[in-house]
């Protein structure tokens, strides 16, 4: 679906390969059950329990799931992608241990991965296109703010970072990247550069003259240059994501606004107020998806920048 970056742990550099992420859903069908994979309990489980089963999930290290602590429900969420097999879902239950009832696991359509390009498309010397997410300031220094997983250097964790243009003209230098665990990361603007407070929604455009936290149901829109405006509601927060290879994100918003590869990095927002930007997801626009956003107050915070409006 998508031209992504994989991380190897081991120090080699990341390298650039090419994902086609196909909707097998006659082949999803014939191979499990469709949506809930769960152990059916009707026990209730602390809250220590479920965070125990939460980290029980990540150490799994199972790639393809995205899991969260559902209080509402009082069991952890896994979200399985087309990458997970039976046995790795066995393989999560038996980590969990006794708790493995705690564990409701959910199928969708596609695989997760990180979504390269979008937004107001940038481009990386390096080769490959995300998007721009936020225009920020520190001071009289102008930034913007994108995934981290575009940002990142694959030749290493120090400089030179990946140098931006917009197709034609320079724009910019990465200053930091983090990622995983977290996704986002800071372009320094060439001054030269304009750099308004606004969503480019490809039938206008949009200021953004705020920072948010999202909240459950709420109603959100996401751009990016490869599916212009998409809009959907949050279905939950603090949603962790293993893409595989070790990227391993954490504190994510899970929605179900659509995306296809190229969006990473792209603005999501609730009218005029920004509220995270994309990092990966599944499924794409035809048939509808999953999509996982880094939180932009979060990346604001750690920065210590605030809008440029």
């Amino acid at each position: 679906m998508s031209t992504s970056r994989i991380t190897a742990r081991t120090g080699v550099a990341r390298r650039l390969r090419t994902a086609a992420a196909a909707v097998g859903l006659l082949a999803l069908l014939a191979a499990f059950a469709p949506n809930a994979v769960a152990a059916e309990s009707d026990q209730t489980f602390s809250a220590s329990q479920l965070k125990t089963a939460s980290d029980a999930v990540l150490d799994a290290d199972v790639a393809g799931t995205a899991w969260n602590i559902d209080e509402e429900s009082g069991q952890v969420t896994v979200l399985a992608d087309e990458r997970v097999s039976k046995a790795d879902i066995a393989k999560i239950r038996s980590t969990a241990g006794s708790l493995s009832r705690a564990i409701t696991v959910e199928r969708v359509d596609g695989e997760f991965t990180k979504l390269m390009r979008g937004g107001d498309a940038i481009y990386a010397d390096l080769g490959w296109r995300c998007s721009l997410g936020f225009n920020v300031r520190s001071g009289s220094t102008h930034f913007f703010l994108t995934a981290g997983h575009c940002t990142e250097d694959p030749y290493g964790p120090t400089p030179p970072y990946p140098h931006w243009h917009n197709g034609s003209a320079w724009i910019g230098t990465t200053e930091h990247s983090y990622f995983p665990v977290r996704d986002h990361g800071l372009v320094r603007y060439n001054p030269q550069v304009s750099h308004p407070s606004a969503v480019n929604l490809y039938s206008g455009t949009r200021a953004i003259t705020s920072v948010g936290a999202a909240s459950v149901g709420q109603a959100i829109c996401r751009s990016g240059s490869t599916t212009g405006q998409r809009c959907g509601t949050v279905t939950a927060l603090n949603q962790s994501v293993n893409y595989g290879g070790g990227d391993i994100v954490h504190g994510l918003i899970r929605t179900n606004a659509c995306a296809e590869g190229g969006d990473s990095g792209g603005p999501m927002y609730a009218g005029n107020v920004g509220l995270g930007m994309t990092s990966g997801g599944s499924g794409n626009c035809s048939v509808g998806g999953t999509t996982f956003f880094e939180p932009l107050p979060r990346a604001m915070t750690y920065y210590g920048v605030v809008l440029n409006t």
